[in-house]
C-alpha cells in the first residue's frame, strides 16, 4: 500500500439495505479522482453497524469492482471473529486486512502485542494495524508498534490518534521494518508526511479524493510548503464530516458532489438541512481550491513586498535629496 487510502463510505438505502448498485458506483468514483487504495468496512463505513457476513459482501464488491489495492476492514474485538472476517476478507480476494485494536474490555501492552501476534499467525493476509483512540477509548503505545512492526506477516499500521508527537515515536522505532505507516486524521495529512507517514488513510478522501491525493502527489514532488498550504485549506471541510457531523455529514457531503453516499444507518441519522447548508459551502470551496490559487496568493505576496520595498527606495532617495 503507498499514497492515499479512503475509508469507504458504505451506502445504505432508508430502511438500512445495502445498496449494492450505489457501492459499485461509489468505487468507480473515487477511483476515478485518484485514491491509490481502497479501505472498505473501516470506521467511516460504520462497519461495526453491519454483521459479518455484510461485512464479507461490501469487501467483495469492492474487490470485484477496484483497479486499486483493497485492505479491508476485519477488526472486531475478539480474536475468533477478527480471524473469520479476516478469512472472508481473503477468500473475497483483498490484498491486506486492518484490524482495529481490540475494544471494549481494557488490555495492557503485552495483551495487545500478544493479540496482534497471533492474529498475524494466522491470518492468510498481511496485516496492518489500527489505533483509533477516539472510538475505542485504545491507543496502541508507540513501543508495542515497534515490536510488531517485525513480524513477517504485519505490514503497517494506520494511526488516527491525530497526535504527530506519536506518529513520529512510531516510525523512529519501525524506520527498519518494512512497514507502512499511514495517517488517519486528514487535518495533519501534510505534517504527517513531513513527519516520516508513507501515506494516509482518510476520511476526506470520501469527500476531496481529488485534495487529499493531491497532497501527497505535491509532497512527494518536493512541494511541501504547497501540500501544507492545500491541507491548511481543508480543514473546516474535514472538521465538518469527521469530528463535528461524522458519517452523516460525509454522506451529505458526498451527495452534493453528485456521488451515490446513500443515507446512513439507525442509529445515525441524516444531516439536517442546517448542517446540509453548511457543508455545501464548505464542498464548494474545497472544489474550487487549486495549487493556482496558492500560485496566486504568493505572488500577490510577492508585489506586495515587492512594492514596499519601491516605497523604501523611494522614501530614501527623497531624503538624500532634501
Amino acid at each position: 500500500m503507498h499514497g492515499t487510502g479512503v475509508p469507504l463510505l458504505t451506502p445504505f438505502d432508508r430502511e438500512g439495505s445495502l445498496q449494492e448498485n450505489y457501492l459499485r458506483e461509489l468505487v468507480a468514483w473515487v477511483q476515478e479522482r485518484g485514491v491509490d487504495f481502497i479501505v472498505p468496512c473501516g470506521s467511516n463505513s460504520e462497519a461495526e453497524l453491519m454483521s459479518v457476513e455484510e461485512r464479507a459482501r461490501v469487501v467483495e464488491i469492492v474487490v470485484e469492482e477496484a483497479d486499486v489495492p483493497v485492505l479491508a476492514g476485519t477488526g472486531h474485538p475478539g480474536f475468533h471473529e477478527t480471524l473469520r472476517q479476516t478469512s472472508l476478507a481473503a477468500e473475497a480476494g483483498a490484498d491486506a486486512a486492518l484490524v482495529v485494536t481490540p475494544f471494549y474490555y481494557g488490555h495492557d501492552d503485552e495483551s495487545m502485542a500478544d493479540y496482534y501476534r497471533s492474529v498475524a499467525d494466522e491470518s492468510p493476509l498481511p496485516v496492518y494495524l489500527y489505533s483509533v483512540p477516539a472510538y475505542t477509548n485504545v491507543v496502541l503505545s508507540p513501543e508495542v508498534v515497534g515490536e510488531l512492526a517485525n513480524h513477517e506477516n504485519i505490514a503497517g499500521m494506520k494511526d488516527s490518534s491525530g497526535n504527530l508527537t506519536r506518529l513520529q515515536r512510531e516510525r523512529a522505532r519501525t524506520e527498519h521494518a518494512d512497514f507502512d505507516l499511514f495517517v488517519g486524521s486528514g487535518r495533519v495529512y501534510a505534517p504527517a508526511l513531513d513527519a516520516g507517514a508513507d501515506g494516509g488513510i482518510l476520511g476526506l478522501a470520501n469527500v476531496a479524493p481529488e485534495r487529499a491525493s493531491e497532497i501527497h502527489r505535491l509532497h512527494r514532488g518536493g512541494h511541501g510548503e504547497q501540500a501544507r498550504q492545500l491541507n491548511a485549506s481543508l480543514v473546516e471541510l474535514n472538521h465538518a464530516v469527521t469530528s463535528e457531523y461524522g458519517v452523516p455529514g460525509a454522506k451529505a457531503a458526498m451527495t452534493e458532489r453528485g456521488a451515490p453516499a446513500g443515507e446512513p444507518r439507525s442509529p445515525h441519522r441524516p444531516a439536517s438541512e442546517e448542517v446540509r447548508t453548511e457543508i455545501v459551502a464548505l464542498v464548494d470551496a474545497a472544489e474550487h481550491w487549486s495549487v493556482s490559487s496558492l500560485e496566486l496568493k504568493r505572488s500577490v505576496d510577492l508585489l506586495f513586498l515587492i512594492s514596499r520595498f519601491v516605497v523604501v527606495i523611494v522614501d530614501g532617495s527623497r531624503s538624500c535629496t532634501g
